[in-house]
């Protein structure tokens, strides 16, 4: 109905059912579901995002399963070689990858690995390296750490060499360009070396022997006999520097030794033993448990026959002369050969044993066979003897001290060395016959070279 011409609306007027209709509209429009007509957002994020996911998620696969593929490469075999160059700044990583895309390992953690545990990461010499098929990590970190091989005339020292043997292994392999007495002379004195070389301190005014560490070299026409020398000085701080560089915590040390008296030590070790480290360790033991005996006497006719220049007699291992170590306590005066790394790490890591005795015998098979025993009379050997010995030894007593000598069995290199029996005492000398003697091994206590 229309008041003085104007329309009037319901909510014109004011009432209680009125205010409570509106509120009810209005929490109606404020909870009406308008998605279906608000403008639809692009998926263009979300899909860039899924992308993203899926590359980095192959590309973890992708290096996982390179890793572990890795592995399975056909490595070089031995008698194959490649040729891999190493840039100056180079990481142990990027030289990791190099030896394995030339097939030398099977995966770059197994060099980076050897490069921790030998702290060589600060050593590693740049240059171009000729690798050989099947050498292990730990030979390639040796390697890279001794640098590059110099193309020149090929010196191959062999282990147990002496000084006097290698000079003329230098002059034969230089063609006479570095004598004999050249050699000789820059060798004489270790002292002239030992401001460059800390392992010298403790060897004095005597010669090199025992430190020109045998490995294969490569002489250039530009390098003196001094040259070779410090070449060879060289290699043994590379070689021996996981067992010798905290050398006043290693187990020598904690004998009584200086590293002068270890290399001695591990010389006389080369020549009374065979290639195989178990008993390489053992006997570097036995010799431990004589020097710390009551009666500290070596008694290895090895360092007889490096004074005399070949095998001694019996009446020269016994000769009152500096090198025997029947007659001398303790070391000789200065180690006698060359010892390998495998020598230098049994008397830095000896067979912690209470034998006293061992001895070198040829099995059936013509095999060079250890036995070791704590006594004479109890001689408990290490190796059992799956067969007879052919060769019987003969107890003898040339000095009236009970000893054991073989008749015509030969260890591998060297003289052969005879240790006292005490207390046994025989007159006249007894021979063991086959069927007194239960076994080679149960009936010998002697020594080898």
């Amino acid at each position: 109905m229309a008041l003085h011409g104007k329309k009037v609306t319901y909510s014109s007027h004011s009432s209680r059912a009125a205010r409570a209709a509106h509120a009810k509209g209005d929490r109606e429009f404020r909870t009406y579901d308008t998605s279906a007509i608000m403008p639809k957002k692009s998926p263009a994020p979300f899909i860039c995002l899924g992308i993203v996911a899926v590359v980095v998620i192959a590309a973890v696969c992708f290096f996982a399963f390179r890793g572990c593929a890795g592995s399975q490469v056909e490595l070089l075999a031995p008698g194959q070689s490649a040729e891999v160059t190493i840039t100056e700044g180079e990481t142990a990583s990027s030289i990791g990858d190099a030896l394995v895309a030339a097939r030398l390992i099977g995966s770059s953690r197994e060099f980076t690995d050897e490069v921790t545990r030998l702290e060589a990461a600060s050593a590693l010499i740049p240059g171009t390296y000729t690798f050989q098929g099947g050498s292990t990590p730990e030979e390639l970190v040796r390697a890279i750490m001794a640098g590059p091989a110099q193309v020149g005339d090929t010196l191959a020292v062999p282990e147990d060499i002496t000084r006097a043997e290698l000079s003329e292994l230098v002059a034969s392999a230089t063609g006479g360009r570095i004598t004999a007495e050249a050699f000789l002379a820059a060798s004489e004195n270790a002292s002239a070396y030992a401001a460059d070389y800390a392992f010298l301190e403790s060897a004095g005014e005597n010669s090199l022997e025992g430190f020109l560490f045998p490995k294969t070299y490569a002489v250039t026409e530009d390098m003196d006999a001094e040259a070779v020398v410090r070449m060879m000085l060289d290699q043994f701080g590379t070689e021996t520097a996981s067992i010798f560089g905290d050398f006043a915590n290693s187990y020598p040390a904690s004998q009584g030794l200086t590293l002068y008296q270890a290399v001695n030590l591990a010389s006389i070790v080369a020549k009374e033993s065979t290639g195989d480290q178990e008993v390489r360790d053992h006997v570097a033991g036995v010799f431990y448990n004589r020097l710390a005996s009551d009666r500290p006497y070596l008694e290895s006719d090895a360092t007889t026959a490096y004074e005399v220049g070949r095998e001694p007699t019996a009446e020269e291992v016994h000769a009152e002369t500096p090198y025997s170590t029947y007659a001398n306590a303790g070391l000789p005066p200065t180690p006698i050969c060359s010892p390998g790394l495998e020598s230098l790490t049994a008397v830095c890591e000896p067979t912690q044993t209470e034998d006293m005795f061992f001895y070198f015998y040829p099995d059936a098979d013509g095999n060079m066979q250890a036995a070791f025993s704590k006594t004479c009379r109890t001689p408990r050997p290490t190796r059992s003897i799956s067969r007879p010995s052919p060769i019987i030894p003969t107890l003898v007593a040339p000095t009236g001290r009970a000893m054991l000598q073989p008749v015509k069995a030969r260890p591998p290199k060297g003289a052969l060395s005879v240790f006292r029996c005490d207390p046994w005492r025989f007159s006249p000398p007894i021979a063991i016959s086959r069927a007194s003697a239960p076994s080679i091994s149960s009936a010998i206590c002697s020594g080898a070279a």
